[in-house]
């Protein structure tokens, strides 16, 4: 049972950086695709970022590009999300899930990690 854990979320201004953490527990990312996903209350939960643990290779939404940045440690096992310039509606809870070839989904979400953008 694949298990992630995600962490580094905080309160901080508009404006401000905060970096989150998505650490594999017991097995290395190598073979896998990584998302960084965020929720609020009344919402479905929606991607920010992607990676190919892999070969590095990442994409991001609309939303979030020029201004969030995603990439993985030499060691393959943890998957970071440098957010930087955060605006108000960067707030939620952000998860962390791997994608599922044969389900065509990701999954092995960890509990999440709080960040909140407030003036």
């Amino acid at each position: 049972q694949l298990q992630l854990a995600e962490s580094g979320g905080g309160l901080v201004q508009p404006g401000e950086s905060l970096l989150l953490s998505c650490a594999a527990a017991g097995f290395t990312l190598d073979y896998y695709k990584v998302g960084w996903f965020r929720q609020v209350p009344g919402k479905e939960r929606e991607g920010v970022a992607y990676i190919s643990v892999r070969d590095g290779g990442a994409y991001y939404e609309d939303y979030v590009k020029g201004r969030f940045v995603i990439w993985r440690d030499n060691g393959k096992t943890i998957v970071y999300l440098q957010m930087n310039k955060v605006k108000l509606e960067d707030t939620g809870v952000y998860y962390c899930g791997v994608w599922n070839d044969a389900r065509q989904e990701y999954e092995s979400w960890g509990q999440g990690t709080q960040v909140t953008v407030s003036s």
